[in-house]
């Protein structure tokens, strides 16, 4: 039933076959396809995240000004755990 090239190329890949370790057990083909997959989704992901990040606009503030700062910035600091806890910002108006 086999044709003569299949069974020409099995008395040729036959002994090839033989002489790799048969107690010796490699990923393949398949290991390589999930390895670069998971890469994949490891490079998309920190595209993401860097593409999230520029849309950070983070200003601190300097040095010298912080110290007077945290002495009159107690009602401030106030007003911005409560624009937190709200989940507003300064910026955007509130959306009902």
């Amino acid at each position: 039933m086999t044709s003569a090239t299949t069974q020409l190329a099995m008395t040729h890949l036959v002994p090839l076959a033989k002489e790799l370790d048969e107690k010796k057990v490699t990923p393949g083909v398949l290991g390589f396809i999930v390895f670069a997959l998971i890469g994949g989704a490891v490079w998309l992901l920190m595209k993401s995240m860097n593409k999230q990040f520029t849309k950070i606009d983070f200003e601190e503030a300097p040095a010298a000004s912080a110290a007077g700062a945290s002495a009159a910035g107690g009602a401030a600091s106030a007003e911005r755990t409560a624009d937190a806890s709200s989940g507003r910002s300064k910026d955007k108006p509130k959306q009902d």
